[in-house]
């Protein structure tokens, strides 16, 4: 079973940014044995895959729109994988999910960039 929680979402000003924290927890898996991806779900829009994370943090994928100002991390003792997002723009606004294992997703952080 897992459990994801994500924090850290908010409102900003357009160039501002924010640090999301999905925790992890659960029994019968290890968190460092699989990779962990962000999305995010903008109003009227798709659910679009922010990026992800390879299990020992070796690598990180980033969508074209988001590359160069996201930054995707994790922590493997303290189980939590996060989202740094720097110079935030009004079409970032979205709710942001962290997704894992077993198709697990958390409950969602709403992130706003007004201009």
């Amino acid at each position: 079973q897992v459990k994801l929680v994500e924090s850290g979402g908010g409102s900003v000003q357009s160039g501002e940014s924010l640090k999301l924290s999905c925790a992890a927890s659960g029994s019968g898996w290890r968190f460092d044995w699989y990779a962990m991806n962000w999305y995010r779900r903008a109003p009227g829009q798709e659910r679009e895959l922010v990026g992800y994370i390879y299990d020992t943090a070796s690598t990180t994928q980033y969508a074209d729109s988001v590359k160069g100002r996201f930054t995707i991390s994790r922590d493997n003792v303290k189980n939590e994988v996060y989202l740094q997002m720097d110079d935030l723009k009004p079409e970032d606004t979205a709710v942001y999910y962290c997704a894992g294992p077993f198709e697990t997703w958390g409950q969602g952080a709403q992130v706003c960039v007004s201009s």
